[in-house]
């Protein structure tokens, strides 16, 4: 066992060297090492997030319901990356939220699908999800 994980590792760069910004480039010749200032490493397990931008209309709609639910002004900035939290929504009110998105959608969130929305984007982005899995 002790020689197949020698013969595994000899195959594989060696990353000892690297400070936690730099990443090791191959196949460009003169360029060895690049540093990314805002590149942090995490240690943990890896995590693959698989991310789908909704269309800008669903988007749309999504924050003037937000904006209805919470009584903010017309003009206020709601954007896709717009948190509940930020934008005053407590617990009752991101509730009222998603039965608002649920009636207006023809759909039905799962609680555990209502908990995981942070940003109107999460929220879009699950709106078309259930409505594609509903029309087929």
């Amino acid at each position: 066992m002790a020689s197949s994980n020698r013969i595994f590792t000899q195959f594989l760069p060696s990353f000892k060297f690297l400070k936690h910004n730099q990443v090791p480039l191959h196949g460009i010749s003169n360029v060895k090492l690049l540093s990314l200032p805002s590149l942090r490493i995490r240690p943990g397990p890896m995590r693959l997030r698989v991310s789908c931008a909704a269309k800008p209309e669903t988007v749309d709609k999504v924050c003037s319901i937000v904006r209805k639910q919470l009584a903010l002004p017309e003009d206020s900035s709601v954007t896709g990356e717009s948190k509940f939290a930020a934008l005053g929504a407590d617990s009752l009110d991101t509730v009222e939220i998603v039965m608002g998105l649920e009636e207006e959608f023809g759909i039905s969130v799962e609680e555990e699908s209502a908990q995981s929305i942070v940003t109107v984007q999460d929220a879009a982005d699950l709106i078309e999800k259930l409505v594609e899995k509903k029309d087929a």
